[in-house]
């Protein structure tokens, strides 16, 4: 019902009726009558509601579980979160991949008996500094394409 909806958003939100009703521009005993399912905000307010609480105008007037569902889906600048892991994912991904690269060259740098272990100890036909690189670089590509694809 539009009425306990209105009255579920406004708690959650930690807000009195009077507070409420001056975001919406109403009075607090409006958001009272409301509230009460004594009577029913026009449509600018209702508008004005979904603006405000961040929720479709279809969760505020249907009672459809569906449609319910769709609005609790919190999120960020039209994004929801889902798409943020990804590219939460793709951020980490890269800058381990970075990080191994910088500490392969410091190794490489500052001591090159260790490079020349690691590459000796591998049981691949390509020697131990290939793998790591290749490795590193591929991180460094799969973490770009998340990004990406997260910013989509």
């Amino acid at each position: 019902m539009l009425s306990e909806k209105i009255y579920t958003l406004r708690r959650k939100s930690g807000l009195s009726q009077e507070q409420l009703a001056e975001i919406i521009g109403v009075s607090r005993q409006a958001i009272s009558k409301w509230e009460g399912g004594l009577s029913v905000p026009e449509s600018e307010k209702l508008i004005a509601i979904s603006k405000y609480f961040n929720v479709t105008l279809d969760y505020l007037l249907k009672e459809d579980a569906d449609c319910i569902q769709k609005t609790e889906q919190k999120t960020v600048n039209g994004q929801s979160f889902k798409s943020h892991k990804g590219m939460l994912l793709g951020i980490i991904t890269c800058v381990a991949g970075i990080i191994g690269l910088v500490i392969w060259g410091l190794i490489s740098i500052l001591n090159p008996p260790m490079s020349s272990q690691i590459s000796e100890s591998s049981t691949i036909y390509i020697d131990g500094n290939g793998i790591f690189l290749v490795i590193c670089i591929i991180a460094v590509i799969c973490g770009a394409s998340l990004i990406l694809r997260g910013k989509k």
